[in-house]
């Protein structure tokens, strides 16, 4: 009998430690399955990644399923200032000859005309100005001399200032190509230019452009807040980062090889004392560990789509902590929304988001759990 009850306690145990197994595995493909159904609104992956599997809409209550084409009821007008005197090139009159009716003789009222102005491109938009280096003989010595010219004309080239800054244009800001720059000086403008040309001019601007980066750059580190984001790219097969950092005033990209906290020690130095606005990359927490007087504002759109996250995650825990946080959130904006209602400082932090201990984790803790 003794025996029996042994061998019994054993199933037990047997059946108790598969059971656990079992369900450590459920949770691990529950985990799974939920990242795997990831969109961009419940996490970091961008809206082109939602076209196999879009996210539902959500509809607003109160509102047409469908705008109408055209201006919205409640609208501002908007209309085109006029031209002033003096950027008028042309002014024709138009006078009847005699009277369309009768065909009488006519004479001015004296009411201000009925004008439009219209705006139409040059036969030629460009010049061409020739510079000579007239030969010249001394009459004195009898030495030859031709006076140089002047070093803004030399340093051109062929193409102007007015023509190169706007290659640069459309290189830098309308990302066209080399090969429809050179499309667009033929057709549009009548310039014939080779690629290797447009290529020179382009980088003329850019090293023009040196300096005032040079400034920029250097006063990020004595901003008091930054946003800074980074995304990755190849060049010629390379792999590149491109980090934006993003001030009040200016916006400022630079290139590295490196997604690491080393390229912010480099941008910003090891005594920052601003606030950086990121996202949850390990390389801002590397750098605030490097930098004790740097504070890390974690993006509040990232924290939001791992709540969403959550609420939508197969484990019951998951979506009870997901649904804490949301109500806590809902609040949290809703303060921030009647912010000009409160009288003083005092009485926002009052009012202000304080969420209970187990409810809010700090965002480690909800990126890990996302």
């Amino acid at each position: 009998m003794s025996e029996l009850k042994k061998n019994g306690c054993m199933n037990c145990e047997k059946l108790a430690a598969k059971v656990a197994e079992l369900e450590k595995q459920i949770a691990s493909i529950q985990d799974q399955l939920a990242r795997a159904n990831k969109n961009s609104a419940t996490s970091s992956k961008p809206p082109s990644s939602d076209i196999t599997n879009p996210p539902p809409k959500r509809k607003k209550p109160g509102r047409p399923k469908k705008r109408k084409r055209g201006g919205q009821p409640g609208h501002k007008r908007h209309q085109r200032t006029s031209f002033l005197d003096k950027q008028v090139d042309l002014i024709l009159e138009y006078r009847w000859d005699a009277c369309p009716c009768c065909g009488g003789k006519l004479q001015d009222s004296g009411e201000s005309p009925k004008t439009l102005q219209q705006i139409e491109l040059a036969d030629q938009p460009f010049t061409v100005t020739e510079h000579h280096r007239v030969a010249q003989v001394c009459l004195d010595c009898g030495k030859a001399h031709a006076c140089p010219l002047p070093d803004d004309i030399r340093r051109a080239g062929l193409v102007g200032r007015r023509m190169t800054a706007l290659i640069g244009w459309l290189k830098g800001v309308c990302h066209m190509s080399i090969g429809n720059i050179k499309k667009y000086c033929r057709d549009v403008i009548g310039v014939q230019l080779s690629r290797g040309l447009i290529q020179k001019l382009i980088g003329k601007v850019s090293q023009s452009l040196a300096d005032p980066y040079d400034e920029l750059l250097a006063a990020l580190s004595t901003q008091s807040h930054l946003n800074i984001d980074e995304t990755g790219h190849k060049d010629n097969g390379k792999r590149l980062w491109t980090w934006c950092f993003r001030a009040y005033l200016f916006t400022v990209f630079k290139i590295s090889p490196s997604r690491g906290s080393d390229v912010l020690l480099e941008t910003l130095g090891a005594e920052f004392d601003g606030v950086i606005g990121c996202d949850y990359f390990s390389a801002y927490r590397k750098f605030m560990r490097l930098d004790q007087n740097v504070k890390l504002q974690f993006c509040i759109a990232h924290l939001i789509r791992d709540i969403k996250f959550l609420c939508a995650h197969p484990d019951p825990q998951n979506q009870k902590y997901g649904s804490v946080l949301r109500e806590h959130f809902r609040k949290l904006f809703k303060t921030i929304a009647r912010r000009d209602e409160f009288t003083s400082e005092t009485t926002f932090r009052r009012f202000r988001f304080v969420a209970p201990p187990k409810a809010m984790g700090d965002a480690e803790q909800i990126r890990d759990a996302s």
